[in-house]
């Protein structure tokens, strides 16, 4: 099987890496990989003392009380596989793959 990839006028070729993963544990929920994301792959959400996921009034008028907040991957379909996210990542949280075709 062969993997997805671009090749330029030049001759150079590239293989885009998709989203895959964002390590939860690891992530601060700095919201740096969202404001590089061409895309709106990404949204931020909370987590309770639970460790369950809550949505974030994204107007800051949210009363909800988080444990901390995380980034999540919200629109996988969309990624283009720039690493935009990853390279900004102060915590080194994502994963990602090429695209087998």
């Amino acid at each position: 099987m062969s993997t997805f990839s671009v090749t330029f006028p030049s001759g150079a070729a590239w293989v885009p890496t998709f989203v895959q993963s964002i390590d939860e544990t690891k992530c601060i929920g700095c919201g740096r990989c969202f404001k590089v994301c061409p895309r709106g792959v990404l949204t931020m959400v909370g987590l309770d003392e639970d460790g369950e996921r809550v949505a974030i009034d994204q107007d800051g008028d949210d009363d909800e009380e988080y444990e901390k907040k995380v980034m999540t991957i919200a629109h996988r379909d969309l990624c283009i596989g720039c690493t935009a996210c990853a390279k900004i990542c102060p915590k080194k949280c994502y994963s990602h793959a090429s695209l087998e075709v």
